[in-house]
């Protein structure tokens, strides 16, 4: 594992190195070089340039204790409207849908990647989404984080059609008659 000081030049090497030249761009050597790190450094912690990518665009998904954090005003529906605004925010920045979009593509083909993102995020999100909603004593609160995400993650890949101001509300309103009735 590296050191704090050096993953985060990692990362920051990363980032600027695939905003430059996109994923296809990546080398281990470039983002070494980049880094100010040896390549043997990376390859301690990281099997691939996307698992780089990865764990830098990971990082940024993190609050300040290293977890994946769901509002809890107490007022459900603005807690998961806030998060889903959040998600929406995040997959549809300039700056990183192009890289996201990449990684969503390799974890398809590289089972190491996928396992890292539903270790790291996907299952963790999932879970303190679930958490969130057991709280409010939701009945099958796992299926209702699936139904919270999915559409997000299903409208951002396929780009079925746009976020809209008033989605985020009108889906986390549809979610939450479904797991409220049962559905």
């Amino acid at each position: 594992m590296a050191r704090a000081s050096t993953r985060a030049r990692v990362h920051a090497a990363v980032l600027s190195l695939a905003a430059e030249s996109g994923f296809g761009g990546l080398t281990m050597e470039g983002i070494a070089a980049r880094a100010g790190a040896g390549k043997q450094t990376l390859y301690r912690t990281w099997s691939s340039p996307a698992a780089v990518l990865l764990d830098a665009l990971l990082e940024q998904s993190l609050d300040a204790a290293g977890e994946v954090a769901v509002p809890d005003t107490g007022d459900l529906r603005a807690d998961l409207e806030t998060l889903v605004r959040g998600m929406i925010a995040e997959l549809a920045d300039p700056a990183t849908d192009r890289l996201l979009r990449a990684v969503t593509a390799e974890l398809q083909t590289d089972p190491a990647i996928g396992a890292e993102v539903l270790d790291r995020l996907l299952g963790p999100q999932l879970r303190a989404i679930a958490d969130r909603l057991a709280r409010a004593a939701v009945a099958c609160p796992e299926d209702g984080a699936e139904l919270l995400l999915g559409p997000v993650f299903h409208r951002w890949l396929l780009r079925t059609r746009p976020f809209t101001e008033d989605w985020p509300s009108a889906h986390v309103a549809r979610v939450l008659r479904a797991v409220s009735s049962g559905g």
